[in-house]
């Protein structure tokens, strides 16, 4: 999905700042809202072409995924990660 915003012309590029606030707005939401409802629930206002930036990035570094019915969904475990490091099941 990257490669179809970097061909948009208008696509912003957003500060870390607002890809933090997202995050945590789906972290804390997480399945409630479909894409629509959580890019109106911000607690600032983003414009739209930059909201679609954020979210396809982190759908490509595997942060979320969108269920069968357009919720998004935060999977991200750093948790689950460090334990996995320390058994040397995976190298970070």
């Amino acid at each position: 999905m990257i490669q179809e915003t970097e061909k948009i012309p208008f696509a912003r590029s957003p500060t870390l700042e607002t890809v933090l606030m997202v995050e945590k707005v789906i972290d804390e939401h997480s399945g409630e809202f479909n894409r629509t409802e959580l890019w109106k629930s911000l607690p600032r206002k983003v414009m739209w072409q930059t909201f679609l930036v954020i979210i396809d990035y982190l759908e490509y570094n595997h942060k979320i995924i969108t269920d069968k019915d357009g919720k998004i969904v935060w999977i991200w475990n750093p948790v689950l990660l460090s334990k996995l490091e320390k058994q040397g099941l995976i190298k970070v």
